[in-house]
């Protein structure tokens, strides 16, 4: 059923979808993703507010301001490796609401040199959020500056944070068949006029290094994000070539390999990914050693990654939490851990969630991924 519409009506980009695919055939998991959450109209983002409880996914800044405030002084020591530079750039990429730009800069000002020193640049394609974020960040001493992309910030050295960014980037899903890999795309189903999984009939490109066929067995899934490695890429030379260090937290895994991790979810609840496109945040498990391998090829430093849980707890979540609950109310107080609870804890984000840094060269081991 698409979207519990009246009489199973179809959303107007599942529409649009459906014509594309019939002049044009079958189109790939990468393009079907672009358009559901980018197009102009009727994407995801750019049409409905996503973020917290009234949207359909909650993140770590929202749920505990503790997360944002280990993170800013993070930053803070970072600033110091880089050599406190009296101009550098601050960067978020992705930055939602604004929540986490908000708690880094409130936990920054222990530094006030970071403050007067940081040009602080926010990288959003929506609008709707870029309304958010102009919002809540109206108050604060740096003032922001928004772009579409990090080619259009100038030269400099830099700070960049990456939280749940690089698993909304597209990827492209390849299928083990007795005849080898074939790319499975999006098509139609004829019986029910709704958007279906299909495979190609042809094998992919060589230069697309998927696995030996016979190390996988038929039906397994390989996703690869040729954006994701394109972003990446772009990121290292600026940090290699201007000097810096970027922290990447993000849901994956810690090594390639096989599975389905596409995932559509929609008022907090997981749904069916063709169904109703721009109506549910899509997202795929960022693959940490791809990301890993490609900074290391453009001769930055990798640390990491790490369970999300261990890095807070090595930058001082309880000693904060305990901090925080000492002089609120025994409500405010099981608040303040319950959330603490939840972006640090094993069965909760606390492993599920990675954390990663990439670091120009000469730069210090940052804190944070060694146990102290």
């Amino acid at each position: 059923m698409a979207d519990n519409q009246p009489g199973n009506e179809k959303t107007p980009l599942e529409s649009r979808l459906i014509d594309l695919i019939r002049l044009k055939g079958p189109i790939t998991v990468e393009d079907f993703m672009t358009d559901a959450l980018s197009h102009p109209h009727e994407g995801y983002y750019m049409s409905k507010p996503a973020i917290g409880v009234d949207g359909d996914f909650t993140t770590a800044p929202e749920i505990s301001q503790i997360f944002g405030e280990l993170i800013g002084l993070w930053l803070v020591d970072a600033w110091r490796m880089i050599g406190a530079p009296d101009d550098f750039n601050l960067i978020e990429l992705g930055p939602g609401r604004g929540v986490l730009m908000e708690d880094i800069l409130r936990a920054a000002r222990i530094r006030s040199g970071f403050i007067d020193a940081s040009k602080l640049w926010l990288v959003e394609t929506s609008g709707r959020l870029r309304v958010d974020q102009q919002k809540r960040l109206r108050a604060s001493e740096v003032k922001p500056n928004w772009v579409d992309d990090i080619s259009m910030i100038p030269p400099a050295g830099s700070l960049v944070i990456a939280n749940e960014f690089f698993d909304c980037l597209p990827i492209r899903q390849f299928i083990c068949t007795d005849n080898g890999w074939r790319e499975r795309l999006v098509g139609i189903d004829e019986k029910t006029q709704s958007l279906s999984f299909v495979h190609d009939t042809t094998p992919p490109p060589a230069s697309y290094n998927l696995p030996a066929a016979d190390t996988a067995e038929p039906g397994d899934i390989f996703e690869i994000s040729f954006q994701a490695q394109e972003f990446m890429a772009q990121l290292a030379q600026m940090l290699r070539d201007n000097s810096g260090v970027a922290l990447i937290v993000d849901y994956g895994h810690f090594h390639s390999g096989f599975g389905e991790t596409l995932q559509a979810v929609r008022k907090h609840e997981f749904a069916p990914v063709l169904e109703a496109p721009g109506r549910a945040d899509l997202t795929a498990h960022v693959d940490f050693e791809k990301l890993s391998a490609i900074a290391i090829d453009n001769g930055l430093a990798v640390y990491g990654p790490c369970a999300q849980g261990d890095f807070l707890e090595r930058l001082g979540l309880n000693v904060r939490v305990e901090m925080l609950a000492k002089s609120k109310s025994a409500e405010q107080a099981k608040s303040i851990r319950d959330g603490a609870y939840r972006i640090a804890a094993p069965n909760q984000m606390g492993e599920v969630f990675k954390v990663m840094a990439i670091t120009a060269p000469g730069i210090d081991a940052p804190a944070g991924f060694f146990d102290q």
